[in-house]
Parts: structure tokens; sequence; C-alpha cells
């Protein structure tokens, strides 16, 4: 998606992130941690910071935000906007290279919409991490690969078809997981012990999230028509438009939420 990682793409997702997170995960996280005073928190491919903004004011107490990112535009945004009442450093760092030394002290780790950029044996190795560090893991907005269009139009399915076929490409020889990587997560740290819960968090835009909602759908296109370019989707993407500028279109976009805690 074009942007995908810009802050202002992050900063403009941040209300619809914060509204599809699922807070029921939270009573189990706030036990995991109960007992550290200041508890360290690693946010992998922090981005913009949305995510520590949302989490840190729902936990208890104060925490210590180390966020880490291979954009230092994206951290220095973040660390200049972080969560409330909360310490943070910043950390240059790539999440496929993340090892158990690097978590020591740590006592939860995060991400927001990261696993489906990872390949099946990286979410593996940062599952094997986790569990040898006993660190709780938290990972937010995986996509799921399902996106439901309100008025439905006979394209819609063709469009999901070949973004998903999208997301699952091979980069530079590594094949991505997508929309399967909250599946493959969940059984990676549940086959290492881990008590793994997860939950919907989809986005639902509406005529309220207007600019998010057009911004959202020519990223979504453009990735479906690069997999499919003899589908020529020009026409549903401007009709789809039309419906956005006339405050006649909804969006269900699915999410999953991720927790694994090792006892």
């Amino acid at each position: 998606m074009s942007g995908e990682f810009s802050t202002a793409w992050l900063t403009l997702r941040e209300p619809a992130d914060a509204d599809a997170r699922a807070e029921d995960l939270l009573t189990p996280l706030r036990a995991a941690l109960a007992g550290r005073a200041k508890p360290v928190v690693r946010d992998l491919g922090c981005g913009a910071g949305s995510l520590a903004r949302w989490l840190g004011p729902r936990l208890d107490g104060p925490q210590h935000w180390v966020l880490e990112d291979r954009d230092p535009d994206l951290l220095a945004y973040a660390a200049a906007h972080p969560p409330a009442g909360a310490s943070v450093e910043t950390r240059v760092g790539d999440v496929t290279r993340l090892t158990a030394a690097d978590l020591d002290g740590t006592d939860l780790v995060t991400c927001s919409a990261l696993l489906d950029l990872l390949t099946e044996a990286e979410v593996a190795e940062l599952a094997r991490v986790c569990a040898e560090a006993r660190c709780t893991a938290l990972f937010t907005l995986s996509v799921l690969g399902e996106v439901t269009l309100e008025p439905a139009d006979p394209r819609d399915a063709a469009v999901v078809d070949a973004f998903n076929a999208h997301q699952r490409r091979t980069v530079g020889g590594r094949r991505l997981l997508g929309p399967d990587a909250p599946a493959v997560a969940a059984d990676a740290f549940a086959a290492l012990g881990a008590e793994v819960t997860v939950r919907p968090s989809p986005w639902r835009l509406g005529p309220q999230q207007a600019t998010l909602t057009e911004q959202w759908l020519r990223g979504w296109v453009s990735a479906a028509a690069e997999q499919r370019p003899e589908l020529e989707f020009d026409a549903y993407l401007e009709a789809r438009l039309d419906a956005v500028r006339a405050g006649t279109l909804r969006a269900t976009v699915g999410h999953a939420d991720l927790l694994a805690i090792f006892n």
C-alpha cells in the first residue's frame, strides 16, 4: 500500500486502530503483568507509536517503553508523542533479528499490523524467542483477509482474492504470511506452551472516516491490481470512491488481536 509506513498514514489510521483493538484482552494482560512495579514493554515495528499511546494509559501504573523500528523518522515521531506517564527509549532494529537476549528484562512484547509482513519461519522464531524469555506477547491488528463492503458490488470478491494473494506474495525469497499470520502465530505460541487468546479487532469504516476510507481503498485496490493487472480495477475503484464521497459506503476490514501468556 502506497504510504503504508508514512507518519501521515499511520496517524490517519490511529483513531480507527484504537476503536478496533480488542479491549477484552486487557484484563488477562494486566493480570500477567501484576506485581511488576514498572513493566518494560518492547514495541516491535512501533511505527508512529500509536499502540503505545493506546495501551500505555490502559495498563496499571507507570511503564517503560522500548520503541523499536527500522525507520529513524518514525522512531523520532513516536518518541516525541509517548504514552502518557511512561518513559521511553528508541532503538533502530529489525523484528526478524530479535533474540532472547534482547528481551532480557522485558515483561511484554507488542506489535501492531506487523505479523502479515513476516514469513512462517520468522513468526515461529519470534514465538520461540518470547518463549525462551518467558515474555508475554500482545500482537494486534493482524489482517484476516476479510473485507465486507456495503452496499455490495459483484466485483468485491475478486478484489479481496487478489489483495490476499498480494499479501501472500514472495518478496526477496521470503513468502509473506499475509492473512494466514494470526493462525500461524497462535499455533506457534500454543505449541511452545503459551496460553493463547485471539479476539477479532475489525475496522468499521463509515462516513465519519471518509478520508481514511478513501486512502485505504486506494491502497487496497492498488495492491489487488498489482497482483492481477488483467482484471482492470480502475472503474471499480472510481465507483467505490464515489460512494465514499456520497457518504453511502461502509466497510468492515477484518483483523485479529492475539495475546500469548507463558505461565
